[in-house]
């Protein structure tokens, strides 16, 4: 696996892995991309390994954004764990890992910021505000630099894979267009917790109790799925985050899959049940499908 920090040698290895494609003959060297923050887990690595099923090529890139962490969030406390993540590819078998600098990422003077109205808003855009605009802004940078034919994100960050749908159709994006950003399911642990990074901030009785968050979430899509009225199921998904353990929560809706609009009812499209809740210090997030009536 080759190991990369700057764009002119991204650029030649990219071309590179492309040649060796074409001469396989196998689907013209398709490169595919997995942007990612490092402190990799399986949730991760099976983005890794769709990705190699899917591509001739796989990039993977390692960028903690400053632009998407707010004034008092976790940027300084975020994992960096270069080395071992690095390691973890390389058995995946990744072909280039693109880790570049903050500098090289944001040089002097940088000024550019990409912001996406409407599906950004609410959720977590409004509890972190400027969040998607810098999700938005550095996923745009990572397209332009590797220039994948595809790119795969986990559905756990289901505003976030809203978010650069909508980005490169606005944009008129074609490596990759919108239609090649691939969703991934969201990997779960055996008590069904969503595998995150920011588990590892959990103390090991916060880590126990966070399984109260699947536990309710699919109590609640039952309950919708059973006719009963949404407002109700959510406040009681939010009474029982409060009995087991979570401090807050920051919100608990039912939204249309593809729009994020608000539903106060079941609907005949597609839905999400997304969530955000803290316990401890540690905010997660989560969602899961919610079958049209």
């Amino acid at each position: 696996m080759q190991i990369v920090h700057s764009l002119d040698p991204l650029r030649n290895a990219v071309a590179t892995l492309r040649q060796v494609g074409t001469q396989a003959g196998t689907r013209a060297g398709t490169v595919a991309l997995v942007p990612t923050m490092g402190a990799l887990h399986d949730g991760h690595l099976t983005l890794v390994r769709e990705a190699r099923r899917q591509a001739d090529a796989v990039v993977v890139s390692i960028f903690v954004n400053p632009l998407q962490f707010g004034a008092n969030e976790d940027l300084d406390a975020y994992p960096r764990q270069l080395e071992r993540d690095s390691r973890l590819l390389e058995a995946e078998g990744v072909d280039l890992l693109w880790a570049p600098t903050v500098e090289v990422m944001y040089p002097d003077g940088f000024a550019s910021s990409i912001a996406v109205a409407g599906v950004s808003e609410g959720l977590c855009g409004g509890a972190r505000p400027g969040h998607f605009d810098g999700v938005a802004t550095v996923v745009c940078k990572l397209f332009n630099q590797v220039l994948p034919d595809l790119a795969l994100f986990g559905e756990k960050d289901w505003q976030q894979l809203a978010v650069i749908r909508r980005m490169a159709r606005d944009l008129d994006l074609t490596r990759p267009a919108a239609d090649s950003i691939l969703a991934v399911p969201t990997v779960r642990e055996a008590d069904g917790l969503a595998m995150s990074s920011r588990n590892a901030y959990l103390s090991a009785p916060d880590r126990a109790r966070a399984a109260a968050l699947p536990a309710a979430m699919r109590t609640a899509i039952a309950a919708i799925e059973a006719g009963e009225d949404v407002a109700a199921a959510l406040a009681r998904l939010e009474a029982d985050l409060a009995k087991g353990g979570f401090g807050s929560v920051d919100y608990a809706q039912l939204r249309d899959a593809r729009s994020l609009e608000p539903l106060d009812a079941r609907s005949q499209a597609p839905m999400r049940l997304l969530v955000a809740a803290r316990i401890g210090g540690t905010r997660l997030i989560d969602n899961m499908a919610v079958a049209p009536a």
